[in-house]
């Protein structure tokens, strides 16, 4: 157990098998752990006949592969998925490699009611680390990758608990305040998580060694993105706090795109609060109600909250746009896209829209 798992005790017992981290890493359903231990050193040499070897080695019984659990078939598509990015990193499409690998991946993809290919969440949080850690390089920057997106997956999926209280109270409700406390608390992660990576991962490395291996695969005349980082649901927090009534076409778009390699429960959870009215459209109408010069407790400990947690998004993005620039700086980039599919220049609009918002709550009790 490492820190990370402390982060929201009992994750592991909620009654969605997605969220049953230990046991999907525990899981090698393909008898996969010898072979993937070899997979850095394929993917040194480039060695693609190797790679296609290993690949149809590993691909079960569709038969077998349909008693599954959900646990395994997240586990299987998890093993699968890392060789599949590893071919196409050395410009082999892997189902037309190996075609009987498709009827599983569709397979695998209905069973756990996601993409038919493996996700960020595949790649990092339900992936093992240590010895068994499934890795493209081996390399000790690729393992603080992985590390950065485990260590904020459980205080996510908490801070989307907060974020549909938010959404069903107002402001001047105490608990409204409360639910945004406990979301700035959990979105820190995501801040430590960026810093891990900015102190440990060079962009030289992710730019030129990794990122090639994120790369979109086609399947069944289908192309499907990559692990990437824009997977993980910190959109979702957007969502309820300023984007459902906030927002910009562009970023809307991309949401769109990204939204099939949710988690199906944030799937619905987009489903739900799509549309709706974001924290700071209701705090701003409340505001309007208000003439006298001083604003009534709750609502100004609503601001106060509404105004912290965006200053952490504001601050996330900030980091993350740095970063980016570097790692798709035009001396070093391989991709004029990061790997969720989205220019460089849509994170300036994001950051640009969460401090549109930061600096009109902060007006308001200023």
């Amino acid at each position: 157990m490492t820190l990370y798992d402390l982060v929201v005790p009992g994750l592991d017992e909620r009654t969605d098998p997605r969220y049953r981290i230990s046991d999907i890493r525990a899981a090698d359903p393909l008898g996969a752990d010898a072979v993937l231990a070899a997979l850095p050193a394929m993917n040194a040499d480039a060695d693609t006949a190797a790679l296609t070897v290993a690949l149809r080695a590993l691909v079960p019984d569709p038969d077998l592969a349909a008693e599954w659990s959900v646990v395994d078939a997240l586990a299987a598509m998890r093993d699968l998925g890392i060789l599949l990015g590893s071919l196409k990193r050395h410009g082999i499409q892997p189902v037309a490699a190996v075609p009987e690998v498709l009827p599983v991946l569709e397979l695998l993809g209905r069973r756990t009611d996601m993409v038919p290919r493996d996700t960020v969440h595949h790649y990092t949080t339900w992936n093992p680390s240590g010895p068994r850690c499934r890795s493209y390089t081996g390399h000790r920057m690729e393992a603080h990758l992985q590390e950065a997106v485990r260590m904020s997956f459980p205080a996510l999926v908490s801070a989307l608990d907060a974020c549909g209280r938010i959404a069903r109270l107002e402001p001047y409700d105490p608990g409204f305040a409360l639910a945004l406390d406990r979301t700035a608390h959990h979105v820190q992660s995501v801040v430590d998580a960026i810093d891990l990576t900015v102190a440990e991962v060079t962009p030289e490395y992710f730019a030129r060694t990794l990122r090639p291996y994120f790369e979109e695969i086609d399947v069944d005349g289908r192309s499907y993105l990559g692990p990437a980082a824009a997977q993980v649901p910190l959109w979702l927090v957007d969502l309820t706090l300023w984007q459902c009534d906030r927002s910009d076409p562009a970023y809307d778009t991309f949401l769109t795109d990204s939204l099939p390699y949710a988690l199906p429960s944030w799937r619905a959870f987009h489903a739900r609060h799509h549309g709706g009215v974001s924290a700071v459209s209701k705090l701003s109408a409340a505001l309007s109600w208000e003439s006298g010069q001083r604003l009534p407790a709750e609502l100004a400990a609503s601001a106060r909250s509404l105004a912290r947690v965006l200053r952490i998004l504001k601050s996330f993005r900030a980091r993350h746009i740095t970063l980016a620039r570097k790692a798709y700086d035009e001396e070093l980039r391989l991709y004029e896209e990061g790997s969720g599919g989205a220019p460089v220049a849509l994170l300036r609009t994001v950051l640009d829209l969460t401090r549109d918002n930061e600096t009109l709550v902060r007006r308001s009790f200023a």
